[in-house]
């Protein structure tokens, strides 16, 4: 396992300038937010000009990309049209694993079943592998139906947040029965009663999290994925957080 950061860390700087900070907070690994809204590349621009997404992520700072995480807002082919660019994208910057948001709470089963292994089956042309992420409000909100899917779709893995299994819904319960399914894992702080707190100030078990990824020879990265809050000196979270994670390795 090793450490790495999201590029959503640092919303409201350019790829270039996220780069920049986080060689200056000694990481070595990033995943980019591949995102229509409020990502750092777009999947349309992508799908428009790939030579030029593939340059630009090739301008690196000597950061080696952990992964991608990938929101697209387009709908029935073009979506997959675009999935299929980031996929390639993928590919030639030697990036096996996508992290992709499940469907909202409410979608019909087997209509999530059928894009998921569309999806998964675009990926593998380009050796890569799909992670949808556990997140409240989307149908992996339930460890045991983030499990399902995972027994359903042949191929198809997951990104565990556990923050979203320690706050919501599913608070308390255990999650043990995912991580079997894990091709990923982004971390923050977590209370009960707040998505993100101060690290040490919350829930998450580290330690333990770590020794159950390596029951399942998990050697993939770990994302750390903490926006700014107010009042907290957000480099210094980032920094603590990273060699937190690097003292356990």
């Amino acid at each position: 396992m090793f450490v790495a950061a999201s590029s959503e860390c640092f919303p409201n700087l350019s790829l270039d300038g996220v780069l920049q900070r986080l060689v200056d907070l000694e990481f070595s690994n990033i995943e980019i937010a591949l995102h229509e809204r409020g990502g750092h590349m777009k999947p349309s621009e992508i799908a428009r000009d790939l030579d030029t997404a593939i340059a630009t992520c090739r301008e690196t700072y000597r950061l080696t990309i952990s992964g991608y995480s990938v929101e697209i807002d387009a709908e029935g082919e073009e979506y997959y049209d675009q999935f299929a660019a980031c996929c390639r994208l993928a590919k030639a910057t030697k990036v096996v694993s996508l992290t992709a948001p499940a469907a909202e709470i409410g979608t019909p089963f087997n209509a999530e079943i059928d894009r998921l292994k569309r999806m998964v089956s675009i990926a593998s042309q380009e050796g890569v592998r799909v992670g949808i992420k556990t997140e409240t409000g989307r149908i992996t909100q339930d460890p045991d139906t983030a499990v399902v899917l995972c027994d359903n779709v042949k191929g198809l893995g997951l990104t565990l947040d556990p923050s979203h299994y320690v706050y919501g819904p599913h608070a308390g319960g255990s999650y043990d029965q995912v991580f079997r399914y894990v091709y990923n894992v982004h971390l923050r702080d977590t209370s009960k009663d707040k998505l993100q707190v101060r690290i040490g100030q919350g829930e998450i078990e580290y330690s333990r999290l770590i020794s159950q990824l390596e029951k399942f020879k998990y050697n993939r990265a770990l994302v750390i994925h903490i926006t700014e809050m107010e009042g907290v000196d957000h480099v210094a979270e980032l920094r603590k957080m990273r060699l937190l994670l690097e003292s356990m390795l």
